[in-house]
């Protein structure tokens, strides 16, 4: 069943408090959502990232469920290994989930997940985008936004490259499903967690998630940020099935980048000029997502 509401959720909680995690955590929401979408009957497996601390120091931990604490580069061939070993048991109802970060997906784990989605493993991916090795003191990873500040990108030499369109490479191995999710938007979370539970094969989410502390907002503002990504159309939320049928979920009347940019103090250095270069990137990449969905 969909839902329009939160107070629709279900009441189980599987990520309890007493976790760890910073005030204002993007991810730390997500997951309490995306665990309710999923579940007890899921094995959770987890890279080096901040959530390799966030749960807890062992004995000790928030979640209520499995999870396994895995290399930075193996969350995508770990899953695999799990399923197939739950499958040689005859359990079929176990749902994996890999939750890995920016890092661990668009870079180090980049191998394992490309493999994984060219056998079409049966297990659910999804990268907690924050835009930076946020664990680690903020270092630029491929997702880091152009012009971005980073400790290894400073603002006497930002991040020039684009970040790298990590939903288009995993479309293109032709996955049964791939998604955009933000945390700002808890039940279009929810919604395609539930349905890539459903669904047989590689399941991808890249969901953004807000960082206060790498993006230098205040913790209250962290979901007004996120939404904001949204609403300026910097990151579209949207959704592939097959590798071919594009379906826009949220379609935000126009509302400039500035918006969103003047939040965050990772961005307090650009000139009028880069952001007007940024105002037009969004609106070409959105322009030619609606050409596609309409296709």
């Amino acid at each position: 069943m969909s839902l329009k509401d939160l107070r629709q959720f279900p009441e189980e909680e599987y990520l309890s408090s007493g976790h760890l995690a910073c005030a204002g955590c993007g991810a730390a929401i997500a997951m309490r959502y995306a665990l309710k979408a999923l579940g007890e009957e899921t094995i959770v497996v987890i890279p080096a990232s901040c959530w390799s601390i966030v749960p807890g120091v062992f004995p000790h931990t928030a979640f209520k469920l499995t999870a396994y604490h895995v290399a930075f580069e193996t969350a995508a061939s770990t899953a695999t290994g799990i399923k197939a070993g739950l499958e040689m048991k005859g359990d079929l109802g176990t749902s994996v989930m890999a939750w890995a970060g920016d890092g661990a997906t668009f870079d180090i784990g980049f191998q394992a997940l490309s493999g994984a989605a060219e056998r079409n493993d049966d297990f659910i991916y999804v990268c907690n985008d924050n835009e930076a090795y946020m664990n680690t003191g903020t270092q630029r990873s491929s997702a880091t936004p152009y012009l971005a500040w980073t400790t290894t990108t400073p603002t006497s030499q930002p991040k020039v490259e684009p970040k790298k369109n990590i939903m288009e490479i995993m479309v293109a191995h032709g996955i049964p499903y791939a998604a955009t999710a933000c945390v700002a938007y808890p039940e279009d979370f929810y919604n395609k967690v539930r349905k890539a539970k459903e669904i047989k094969g590689l399941k991808f989410i890249h969901l953004l998630s807000t960082c206060p502390t790498g993006w230098r907002i205040a913790s209250q503002f962290s979901i007004k940020v996120a939404r904001l990504a949204v609403l300026t159309r910097i990151f579209p939320l949207y959704e592939v099935e097959g590798g071919e049928r594009l379906t826009i979920n949220v379609k935000p009347e126009f509302r400039p980048v500035r918006d969103y940019l003047k939040m965050q103090g990772r961005f307090n250095h650009l000139a009028d000029q880069d952001i007007e270069a940024i105002q037009q990137n969004v609106e070409k990449t959105w322009n030619k997502l609606v050409k596609r969905a309409e296709s």
